[in-house]
């Protein structure tokens, strides 16, 4: 790649969550919804498209707008947001965009010639008898469509339920014709929500939302949020539509369940839910996925992590980092400056405190939603941390970061959440961005980097260089 890439892999000031990745020719393409920043509901905004050549993935090129929220008929007026979708080539070679506005209970699919649009409305998915999936007696209304193509064969995967309703039985499988909207075969529950998980092997993780499907050498993937929300969890099959059994949590976006660095019970970040799904791009494998921002799970944003293989095809639970995509961890040096809001862990080493969402950091940026500005890590508080991951350090004597507003304490730096700290900068109070540079003497190796605030006041985080 001509430059790192990290987390979140697009702009700070882009707020693309519900990410589907593809490949179509030799770029790779992400499909979401939109949030806004300081948005107050979830996909405020109309579909857009990100994209990057597959030989290098640090650089992204805007789409612009591919779908406004008006061009659905039943949605006219844009009062409904447009909520996950997907994309898929049609047998015809054209590429489909599947999705449903919220409160809507059909599948409606748009079309474009490229895959990165601008698309059009094309049709609702139905029954060969014309009536829509969703609006027959028994459908379940339709939520957070997948699609998945197979040489001839198309598959509508959709669902939600909430853990306490027992009128759902799970997510399930639609078979559909090659005008990618006529039913073929009605759809078929392929995993339990939580109301019929016992004696499934799904007990603890049933289905919740976000389906998605891929396949790995001879298995298929069912990708799904699990009743935990944070989570994305995959279950195994020998075909498309199943049978199914549950595999495991690919990523947490809490980082629940790893233990490298931290108890594994143990909250890492400001949680929300999750959504996303997994691909091969360049011989390796990936997760993608969001996490939130700005305190609110409205302004959400687009991450990714390498995910591995056990020998016997399953997935190990990938650690939240600030690599993403980058070939390997960040390198270190006075020409390499990050910016805060790359942080993949914010909480308070105050035991006291690390439950209460007020006493931990947050990302956030200023401006308004579109305002191209840079992102940062606010509300650090006394024993506030913001955690990057991770750092190729050599020869590393000193530490430079960059902060603005009421301080009169310092920041700590340590390679261990309980580790020993490796510099202590002082900082004063300053109402622009402002520079401070201290002695840092972290050993060689790779390492992850904690920075804690101490003092009374709560400074705003900027960018930091160690060299």
């Amino acid at each position: 790649m001509k430059q790192q890439v990290y987390n979140p892999y697009l702009p700070s000031w882009e707020y693309i969550p519900d990410g589907e990745p593809h490949i179509f020719g030799d770029r790779l393409y992400i499909y979401g919804s939109h949030d806004f920043f300081r948005g107050f509901v979830y996909c405020s905004g109309d579909y857009v498209c990100w994209s990057a050549p597959l030989s290098d993935l640090s650089d992204w090129r805007y789409e612009g707008v591919i779908y406004r929220k008006e061009q659905d008929p039943n949605n006219t007026d844009g009062e409904m947001t447009l909520f996950a979708p997907d994309a898929v080539q049609g047998m015809d070679g054209r590429y489909y965009l599947y999705y449903i506005p919220n409160r809507s209970r059909v599948v409606s699919v748009a079309v474009c010639d490229t895959p990165a649009g601008a698309y059009e409305f094309y049709g609702f998915v139905h029954y060969a008898d014309g009536t829509l999936l969703g609006n027959r007696e028994g459908d379940d209304p339709q939520f957070d469509p997948a699609v998945y193509r197979e040489q001839d064969s198309l598959y509508l995967y959709t669902g939600f339920c909430f853990a306490d309703d027992n009128t759902k039985k799970g997510p399930t499988v639609t078979k559909l014709a090659s005008d990618m909207l006529t039913i073929v075969k009605d759809p078929m529950v392929i995993a339990p929500t939580a109301c019929h998980e016992n004696g499934t092997g799904f007990e603890g993780h049933a289905f919740f939302e976000a389906p998605s499907m891929r396949k790995h050498e001879d298995t298929y993937y069912f990708i799904y949020s699990s009743v935990h929300n944070r989570e994305l969890c995959y279950a195994t099959g020998p075909s498309p539509e199943g049978p199914f059994a549950y595999g495991g949590v690919i990523l947490d976006n809490g980082d629940i369940g790893i233990g490298t660095y931290k108890n594994p019970d143990v909250l890492a970040n400001l949680h929300c839910n999750n959504h996303g799904s997994i691909i091969e791009i360049n011989k390796q494998w990936y997760i993608f996925y969001h996490r939130p921002t700005n305190g609110t799970q409205f302004s959400r944003q687009g991450c990714v992590e390498k995910i591995y293989w056990t020998p016997d095809g399953q997935i190990k639970q990938a650690e939240m980092t600030s690599c993403g995509l980058n070939d390997g961890p960040l390198k270190t040096g006075k020409e390499y400056e990050y910016p805060a809001y790359i942080a993949c862990n914010l909480w308070n080493l105050d035991p006291d405190k690390q439950s209460d969402e007020t006493q931990r950091p947050m990302i956030s940026q200023d401006g308004n939603d579109g305002d191209e500005l840079p992102g940062y890590v606010c509300n650090m508080v006394d024993g506030a941390t913001a955690g990057f991951k991770y750092f190729s350090c050599k020869g590393i004597s000193k530490i430079r970061i960059t902060a603005r507003g009421y301080m009169d304490g310092c920041f700590e730096v340590r390679t261990h959440l309980e580790g020993p700290v490796y510099a202590s900068i002082p900082v004063t109070e300053c109402n622009r961005w402002k520079s401070f540079t201290a002695d840092c003497s972290i050993p060689d190796g790779i390492h992850a980097i904690y920075i804690t605030h101490r003092g009374g006041r709560v400074p705003t985080l900027g960018w930091f260089s160690l060299f």
